[in-house]
């Protein structure tokens, strides 16, 4: 006798049918759950690492960026820093450079300068260019009163002009007796030279003469027999004190 089931809400499913129906969720759960399982863990898995390498790929690349973007501000700096320096130190090397050079220049002036100044006091010349000697000196005569000639006589015409045989003060310029108008020279070793019967003067007391400057004119003021120039060479400015005024000047370099 056959018995048919109705199919109630409220009936319990039949065995055959929770069979089919486990059956059914084993095979989907063989074929689609399972593999759906073990599937998506590994596709999670690797959409994960993929994001997670992107992200690390995008972090280091935007790292390395800023280091490298660090990097060159501080090579740029650095090499500003250096240039500086190198610009600070030129210029301190120039300076030490320009001052030693100044110094050197200085130091070159001032030796020239004194070259100059002992030249110019050991230059001495004749007192009359181009002349020569017409008396010597210590000759015997009754014209002087020392019997004796206490200078030089150099031929000269009246009005040539007379020098200062070397750099020196004038001690006396005027009338000298019987040396008519005469020239005392305080020379700058101490020693004097006088010049006289000139028929004019034209320097000053006190004032300082250099070698070779004119002094006057040659004459025949005081006691003379002619025109003429009487030189002496005196250790004082006094008459008395006269040494040889030839072997004075060749002393000096002086050619007469």
């Amino acid at each position: 006798m056959a018995f048919s089931c109705g199919t109630g809400k409220h009936r319990r499913p039949s065995r055959v049918h929770s069979t089919t129906t486990t059956a059914v969720g084993v095979a989907a759960l063989t074929t689609t759950g399972v593999v759906g399982t073990l599937a998506a863990p590994a596709l999670a898995a690797e959409a994960s690492v993929e994001q997670t390498q992107t992200g690390l790929t995008q972090a280091v690349t935007v790292g390395d960026t800023v280091a490298d973007q660090i990097d060159a501000q501080a090579f740029a700096q650095q090499l500003a820093a250096d240039e500086a320096a190198a610009r600070k130190q030129a210029e301190q090397t120039a300076r030490k450079q320009a001052a030693e050079q100044a110094v050197k220049l200085r130091e070159a002036k001032e030796r020239a300068a004194r070259e100059a100044e002992r030249k110019r006091l050991n230059t001495f010349v004749m007192p009359i260019t181009g002349s020569y000697v017409s008396t010597g000196y210590q000759a015997s005569s009754a014209l002087w009163s020392s019997g004796s000639h206490t200078g030089v006589d150099f031929h000269a015409a009246t009005g040539t002009p007379v020098h200062a045989v070397g750099a020196g003060t004038i001690v006396t310029a005027g009338d000298g007796g019987a040396y008519g108008n005469q020239v005392v020279i305080k020379m700058h070793d101490g020693t004097y030279t006088m010049y006289g019967h000139l028929s004019s003067i034209g320097v000053s007391v006190g004032q300082t003469v250099t070698p070779g400057q004119q002094i006057g004119l040659s004459g025949d003021t005081g006691n003379t027999t002619g025109p003429h120039l009487h030189f002496e060479a005196r250790t004082t400015a006094e008459y008395g004190s006269d040494i040889n005024p030839v072997a004075y000047l060749r002393s000096h370099g002086v050619n007469v």
